[in-house]
């Protein structure tokens, strides 16, 4: 019993002396740091709306100087090359400046407004704008002064504001961004400022006059029948004509074709009798139903038998088999040309496919629609035959693998295989496709699989 409590008496001291111990430990002197808060003015820069989308125009400002705007606020309305669209804001605040009137166009990137958290720092805002503006354009007229072989800046933190072409070149060429010279608006650092920077000398001009000596070579070339390359011609200008300049949609379309230039491409035409389509239009027509969205579900329908031809080649090295049939169909508004995608078109019944094509021309026509809603295509269908066209070639669109071009259906005479007349409407359809990925063959046994369903229609309603 002894032993037991001289052990209950250990313990309990010892603990007691492990506690008091405990509590003696020095304790360190703690410095709490008072947060400081810095007021901030923040820019509002051009969003890219679309992966093809290099610049933006100011549609309407839907605030003015001073309101105040919470985040999430619609602020402005930007046209990209696709669609008209609201911009919303990332911060509180209050719209201090605007930098970027409506009408005007800013590149990807540039601050197209600044955002003040007070009204405090409202005349602080407009003072920078002011003096960022002033300085580019008292640059430009001034005399520049010498400049390191490099350009870079000084040491002084500031904020780097920078084209994403810069910063692909300055990633490329192992350049410090933050210490490149923007020459840009507002400071912004261009492409031409980082090859400055790396020391990569611009191409000289074409324009430029060449040297009497290149001048005596061309002569001399000439003389002896050596070909030579044309310089480019400078046409006369009309008497009474009018310059329009592209609008941003125009610029996109433009830039569009001109990379579809450097694709591969071949046709294949093929007729399709279509009797049955059209009785079967007539049907369907009164519940809704388009011929559009008849010609694309078939569409759909056929390429899920030859996935090949719903494929597309990006890098010249690989194709990819796109897991989505969504059928792009191309329509004409005002200014331009789009394309609504019909998203999963197989899997859409004919008349959720139609409701949801009108809904989308709705939205083209009013320039509402999304990105996804357009640059989401795997295949595409242009139908001139509306007009009365019976055959064109379409321009096959970046990054798609196929585009379908529909003529009119017209009453022309067939022979059967007893060599009997009849008369049958018919249209001609030719398909454009990337010779990289698609031959042939494969577009051969696509068009004969589209024109077995066109010829007999059941499937498209089921």
């Amino acid at each position: 019993m002894a032993s037991l409590q001289s052990s209950a008496i250990s313990f309990s001291s010892s603990l007691g002396r492990f506690s008091t111990t405990r509590t003696m430990l020095p304790q360190k002197p703690r410095n709490y740091k008072l947060p400081v808060v810095e007021s901030k003015i923040r820019e509002i820069f051009m969003p890219a709306l679309s992966s093809t989308m290099t610049e933006g125009k100011i549609v309407s400002w839907v605030k003015s100087e001073g309101d105040v705007l919470s985040k999430g606020e619609s602020v402005v309305v930007v046209e990209s090359d696709k669609a008209d669209m609201d911009v919303e804001t990332f911060y509180d605040g209050i719209l201090a400046v605007i930098v970027v009137n409506e009408g005007e166009t800013a590149l990807v990137g540039a601050p197209i407004g600044l955002l003040a958290e007070t009204e405090d720092e409202i005349a602080e805002a407009k003072a920078k704008a002011k003096g960022q503006s002033g300085g580019s354009s008292s640059g430009s007229e001034s005399t520049p002064e010498p400049q390191s072989p490099v350009g870079v800046s000084s040491d002084e933190p500031k904020k780097i504001v920078a084209t994403p072409n810069a910063k692909k070149l300055a990633k490329q060429h192992k350049i410090d961004i933050n210490k490149v010279n923007g020459t840009g608006p507002f400071g912004r650092i261009t492409s031409e400022d980082v090859e400055k920077a790396a020391g990569i000398t611009p191409a000289p001009s074409k324009s430029i006059s060449p040297p009497p000596a290149a001048a005596t070579a061309t002569a001399a070339a000439q003389a002896v029948g050596t070909p030579v390359k044309a310089a480019p011609v400078s046409l006369p200008e009309i008497p009474g004509s009018t310059v329009v300049p592209f609008t941003t949609m125009q610029i996109a379309v433009s830039k569009n074709m001109m990379e579809s230039l450097s694709v591969p491409t071949f046709r294949v035409g093929y007729p399709v009798i279509t009797d049955a389509l059209d009785d079967l239009y007539l049907k369907v027509k009164k519940k809704g139903v388009t011929m559009t969205a008849l010609l694309a579900k078939a569409a759909a329908m056929a390429l899920a038998q030859h996935p090949v031809v719903n494929s597309s080649c990006k890098d010249g090295k690989s194709f990819t088999y796109n897991s989505s049939i969504n059928i792009a169909v191309a329509v004409a508004i005002n200014g331009g040309l789009i394309t609504p995608v019909l998203q999963d078109a197989d899997k859409l019944d004919l008349y959720l496919l139609s409701q949801k094509w009108k809904e989308l021309v709705e939205k083209a026509r009013a320039k509402q629609l999304q990105p996804h809603e357009y640059n989401s295509g795997t295949f595409t269908l242009s139908n001139l035959g509306m007009f009365g066209v019976d055959r064109f070639d379409a321009i096959l669109p970046p990054g798609q693998g196929a585009i379908m071009a529909v003529g009119a259906s017209k009453p022309t005479p067939v022979a059967n295989a007893d060599g009997f007349f009849s008369i049958k409407n018919k249209m001609l359809v030719n398909v454009t496709a990337d010779h990289r990925v698609v031959y042939g063959a494969d577009l051969a046994a696509f068009l004969q699989t589209f024109s077995k369903i066109i010829e007999n229609p059941d499937s498209l309603t089921m």
